[in-house]
């Protein structure tokens, strides 16, 4: 690490020697009044949200702190300031193709909800941020829980979940439009309005965005459309509100990364997609290697008061999504397509992959408040339909019987998941409240048809899973408020999971059937809070059975490989501060430092195929230690934020080798720690003409121009001498590394008017 590093890190530490599970002040959203009406648009998802006595770890974001980071880059990228949180991006610009990790869990491990709807993909058990284009405009506040956190509804949440409440509609109408534009032909233009409450209970609300981006990898670009539109009716004891949203975009593939040797031969900007040589032999490019998505959401929620302690929130829910990725495809086997042709047997050829699911369900709780006890009772129900399928688009020089958009596989897939769980918080003595929380899940999943991989000429691959599951997931604390000043919390959690489609299909050739899995998560907090300071600390131990761990490998459609391991855990102290000392200047600083293991790590040995104990080894993906540091500085209406994150160092496979053999040469294994920080300055005028507010920015994105990747992949081959193992490439089996550069500093002008 450099000098800046370690001084960073030690103004970070310094100022966290104790943490906060929320630091940043509350700021109220301007556009709502403390009416009946606007209490009851906060309410609909309470009942699956920590409270602030609510013994877990969590951060949370309002309107105004979302403001201040959202100028185009995807959800992830505006998470990054929050403890244990590391983001990357396949363009490099943090638009498009970007990802989510808390405490080293990967994104099918996160569960993601709006206003308590689940919005993961039930099968991948991923949320495709590129589908949620400029989502945060309507956001009124995120809220992050790391662990297993409360009761939720959807994909299991195993070491983290980000829920989402869309903003109220405000009493006062407005129209506000927002723009960006920047470095690699990055903008952003949003137009919002709202009619405020018409006759005091009547109101629509809504938003139309366009984003766009070159990206700073080859060819990454990235076209997302969106928009978001609610209207509602608000009663005094009743609520109801439907909410419609959607986005459409158009991305370039950017996920096969790129290997050292290629940075160095081509740039670091190198993409390996869709490559090919034409008929003269000239390397190209394929224009179309894209991926092709529109997903449409509606809501329809309705809150009822029945009395001043009693409240009942109920919604329905559907998604609809349907798209394709095509991509080139260089020297395939053309039986694999149920092709064969005169000329031989391998091929280049375009393929289409097609995706469309239908997603629906419901979801109700029911609150009781009164005399120190919070009670809540809710569920849901989820159903999910499925159709993947693919054609074959063009064959190069193909003599055969070929139809237009041949279809080479079709198989389909059905989920159901029903959830209840009931959640209390009790105040046992004077400032000491007890915690309990029990959930039952069960998971129905079946998958069948044939699929895109096959064994031989005329004998496709069909899937024929079928399995259910249930699963018991008790959670319990105590949370004491010591002083006015001092508090302190323990929890302990269980959560379980089943396997994702992609476990399934990795499981095609190898007769391990995947597993669902197991988690304990212990959580034992501190909190300290006075007016101009709050800190404090929380330890957790993550103890996993048959975790599903990424391998680092990714497979021909560039999703990444995980795999079972027997006994895990996570471990680590998160430390977060906030200090005010001055009204112009603020300083919030967080860190983690964990230690990520798999327990006897076993592999086998490519040399003899011997079973091979490699010992503790550390988990793929999971910095040791991450650290962000931010300063605020407010003078009147001008406003600067510096933004600075430290990420250790991660290995991209979980055997724990750094690097492998090549000749004479080593090749790195790891993601190399980095520090990176963003420069924002900002300025809101007093006083405008005929506009109730103006403010113009301009962000520095990686001011100092770090050179560094944020996410990769590898695998090698693996042999022994008989007492210790090593990786190592050879001419039958290609091991490999690819990084994916992200880019170096880089600007967005920004611009927000309200009437």
């Amino acid at each position: 690490m450099t000098k800046k590093t370690y001084l960073f890190l030690g103004a970070a530490i310094a100022a966290c020697a104790v943490t906060d599970a929320q630091t940043r002040a509350e700021i109220p959203d301007t556009l709502q009044t403390a009416t009946a009406e606007t209490e009851l648009q906060e309410a609909v998802i309470i009942a699956t949200r920590a409270g602030k006595t609510t013994p877990v770890a969590f951060s949370e974001l309002n309107k105004a702190d979302i403001g201040r980071v959202n100028h185009g880059q995807d959800i992830p990228y505006l998470l990054t300031a929050t403890p244990s949180v590391t983001a990357a991006s396949d363009a490099g610009t943090g638009i498009g193709y970007t990802y989510l990790r808390v405490r080293g869990t990967d994104p099918t491990r996160i569960n993601v909800s709006a206003n308590g709807i689940p919005l993961n993909d039930a099968e991948s058990n991923s949320l495709y941020w590129v589908n949620m284009g400029d989502f945060a405009s309507t956001v009124g506040s995120i809220q992050v829980q790391r662990g297993v956190g409360t009761s939720t509804v959807g994909s299991g949440a195993f070491g983290a979940s980000v829920n989402m409440e869309t903003e109220a509609i405000g009493a006062t109408p407005y129209f506000r439009f927002d723009g960006s534009a920047g470095s690699y032909g990055t903008h952003k233009e949003s137009a919002l309005f709202s009619t405020g409450l018409l006759g005091g209970h009547w109101g629509v609300s809504g938003r139309l965005s366009d984003i766009g981006t070159d990206g700073y990898i080859d060819r990454a670009s990235a076209h997302l459309g969106s928009y978001f539109l609610q209207a509602g009716y608000f009663g005094e004891r009743t609520q109801v509100r439907f909410i419609t949203f959607n986005g459409k975009e158009r991305t370039y593939h950017a996920w096969d990364y790129a290997s050292r040797d290629d940075m160095e031969k081509y740039g670091r900007t190198y993409n390996p997609c869709g490559k090919y040589k034409d008929a003269e032999g000239n390397t190209r490019f394929y224009k179309d290697q894209v991926d092709d998505y529109h997903q449409q959401h509606y809501q329809l929620h309705w809150t009822q008061r029945f009395l001043p302690e009693l409240r009942l929130n109920a919604a329905l829910h559907y998604t609809r999504g349907e798209g394709y990725y095509e991509q080139m495809k260089t020297g395939r086997e053309l039986y694999e397509y149920g092709l064969s042709s005169t000329l031989g047997a391998y091929s280049d050829l375009v393929r289409r992959k097609y995706s469309s699911a239908d997603f629906y369900g419901a979801v109700l709780s029911l609150q009781y408040r009164k005399n120190g006890l919070d009670a809540r009772l809710g569920g849901s129900w989820n159903k999910y339909d499925g159709r993947h399928f693919g054609k074959v688009m063009w064959v190069r020089e193909y003599q055969g019987d070929i139809l237009p958009q041949q279809e080479y596989y079709r198989n389909w897939a059905h989920k159901q998941d029903l959830t209840v769980f009931g959640r209390a918080e009790y105040e046992l003595l004077h400032g000491l409240r007890a915690y309990a929380d029990l959930q039952y899940r069960y998971v129905d999943y079946d998958m069948y048809g044939p699929s895109d991989e096959w064994y031989g000429p005329g004998d496709p691959v069909r899937f024929a899973f079928h399995n259910n599951f249930s699963f018991f997931n008790p959670k319990a604390g105590l949370y004491y408020d010591i002083t006015p000043h001092h508090a302190a919390y323990a929890s302990w959690a269980m959560a379980h999971k089943e396997p994702t489609r992609n476990d399934y299909e990795a499981a095609v050739w190898n007769t391990t059937i995947p597993r669902s899995e197991r988690l304990n998560d212990f959580e034992l907090g501190y909190k300290y809070r006075s007016t101009r300071f709050s800190a404090g600390a929380n330890f957790y131990l993550m103890r996993y059975k048959d975790q599903f761990v990424l391998t680092g490998e990714q497979d021909q459609n560039g999703e990444f490989i995980a795999r079972n391991v027997g006994d895990s855990y996570r471990r680590g102290v998160e430390l977060t501060a906030a200090w005010q000392p001055l009204d112009w200047f603020r300083w919030d600083a967080n860190l983690t430092w964990s230690h990520n293991r798999i327990k006897n790590y076993t592999v086998v040995l490519d040399d003899t195929g011997e079973a091979f104990n490699l010992g503790d080894t550390p988990i793929s993906y999971s910095p040791d230690l991450i650290a962000n540091n931010l300063l605020e500085f407010s003078y009147k209406g001008l406003t600067a934020t510096l933004h600075t994150q430290y990420v250790g160092r991660q290995y991209m496979t979980n055997t724990g080798f750094r690097s492998f053999r090549e000749g004479d040469r080593d090749i790195s294994l790891l993601l190399d720690a980095y520090c990176v920080s963003n420069l924002d300055v900002s300025y809101a005028f007093p006083r405008v003409p005929l506009a109730r507010s103006l403010s113009l920015g301009v962000t520095v994105y990686n001011i100092f121009n770090k050179k560094y990747e944020a996410n990769g992949a590898a695998a090698t081959r693996i042999r022994s001498d008989g007492t210790r193992a090593a990786a190592y490439q050879d001419a039958d089996w290609n091991s490999y590394a690819v990084f994916s550069a992200q880019a170096p500093a880089h600007f967005l002008v920004h611009c927000s008017v309200m009437f």
